[in-house]
């Protein structure tokens, strides 16, 4: 306040009929201005927002007002940015600022330097307006997740290169399989700038994956960080990292913080993982497990395959004793012609014809016996043939003949075509006992 104006006012208050001082508009509004800005320099002022308005400049203007007041407010664009919350009306905040005076409209206005809600920090209320809106988008629809695969060709990685995670994550997957191909987007995961960032790597892992043929493809990806406050795990719970997850075309993983800490990035993520070690430990399973689950599927090959082969061996005994007694019966019947015709000639009783019968039923006779040897020693060898054949497409012989099965390391896609490996490559030969690891000098396709 100046000099001036109080002791003119305190002289009129005094000496009422002493000449009086006649101010100009601008005197007293000047005057009104020093004295405001010069007492309220730094006030906190609480209050509920109303008339919320963004400027296009990025200036924000509103009102603070209570059941008996209202008090115009502003923040200016430089100082609106470091809100993260969403300003609306009804919402009850407590500010810091100082009052302003403009002359030409002889307003007065709050500047804002400060900005908190009311009974809860400004990033859990801005984390809490932001998930309510994802969620009415559809992002965390449990529809939109996508499996993770058991065995993945590739992984990504998308986290800084100087922290804790990537160093966790690299010794877990290269402890439980060390084979694993392993693709990194560094990316800055704290402070200013670091949201963007994060997107930019997510889109880079996406655009390099289409390149890349199927067989190389990254099948998965790990996007996270170690833990931290609230504020250093803020990137994750920025709207643009939310959609990047949601948009990736591969499946993702996210890892940020501690088993305790929760983000929007988790909410999204196909598969949420509370700490990058757990992660690569649910992007690759063991190797001494993959082993174990091999031999599990060689044993039921093995068991089907004897399973296969004791049926049909009864089946061959079962077509055996049909053959037999089906040799029997005729025999039988043959027999009983025989017999048949032998009371007919003793009734008959003529000497000729019964010499004649006699030698006739002894030729049938011969041929009869002849005929059913022949059939059974038929019948016999088609039953050796049909088990040499079974026992030569045994599938337990195979590998005893001198083949064996090669597979494309790492992995085990069973090599069908020269076109799938080049030089270099390593390859697993199976053989009938035991395995060889070999590396392709060089590859030779045919045509």
């Amino acid at each position: 306040m100046s000099d001036k104006f109080s002791a003119d006012l305190f002289e009129q208050a005094r000496y009422p009929d002493k000449k009086r001082h006649v101010y100009t508009v601008s005197e007293i509004t000047q005057d009104i201005k020093i004295l405001l800005e010069n007492t309220f320099t730094e006030v906190w002022v609480e209050g509920e927002i109303s008339n919320a308005n963004a400027h296009p400049s990025g200036h924000f203007y509103l009102s603070l007002k209570d059941k008996d007041a209202v008090l115009p407010a502003a923040i200016f664009a430089y100082r609106s940015k470091d809100i993260k919350f969403k300003l609306e009306n009804g919402l009850k905040v407590v500010c810091s600022g100082k009052l302003n005076v403009y002359p030409p409209l002889g307003k007065y206005t709050f500047l804002i330097d400060k900005l908190e809600p009311k009974g809860i920090g400004g990033l859990q209320l801005a984390l809490e307006q932001l998930k309510k809106r994802l969620e009415g988008d559809g992002l965390f629809a449990a529809e939109h997740k996508r499996p993770i695969p058991y065995l993945p060709s590739g992984v990504g990685i998308v986290t800084s290169l100087s922290g804790a995670a990537i160093k966790d994550i690299l010794k877990v997957l290269d402890r439980r399989f060390s084979g694993a191909r392993i693709v990194v987007s560094p990316a800055q995961v704290q402070g200013e700038g670091s949201g963007p960032d994060i997107v930019r790597a997510i889109k880079l892992i996406n655009e390099f994956n289409d390149t890349l043929a199927a067989s190389e493809r990254i099948e998965v990806m790990i996007v996270g960080r170690g833990g931290g406050s609230i504020e250093d795990l803020w990137a994750f719970n920025e709207e643009v990292v939310a959609k990047a997850i949601y948009e990736s075309k591969i499946p993702v993983i996210s890892a940020v913080g501690h088993e305790r800490d929760w983000t929007i990035a988790d909410l999204v993520a196909d598969l949420r993982a509370p700490t990058p070690s757990v992660a690569a430990e649910l992007v690759i399973p063991k190797k001494e497990d993959l082993w174990e689950k091999l031999d599990s599927l060689r044993q039921d090959l093995l068991r089907a395959a004897e399973a296969a082969a004791l049926d049909f061996r009864q089946g061959i005994d079962d077509c055996a004793w049909r053959m037999q007694l089906g040799a029997e019966n005729i025999f039988k019947l043959n027999f009983a012609i025989f017999s048949s015709a032998e009371k007919k000639l003793s009734l008959l009783n003529p000497v000729i014809l019964i010499t004649q019968n006699i030698r006739k039923i002894a030729d049938f006779s011969r041929q009869m016996q002849v005929r059913a040897g022949h059939f059974i020693e038929l019948r016999q060898t088609q039953l050796m043939s049909a088990a040499q054949r079974l026992t030569a497409l045994s599938p337990l012989n195979v590998l005893g003949r001198g083949y064996s099965i090669a597979f494309k390391m790492p992995g085990s896609t069973v090599i069908k075509d020269a076109a799938l490996i080049k030089e270099g490559d390593i390859i697993k030969t199976r053989l009938d006992k035991g395995e060889v690891l070999s590396r392709v000098t060089e590859v030779k396709r045919d045509g």
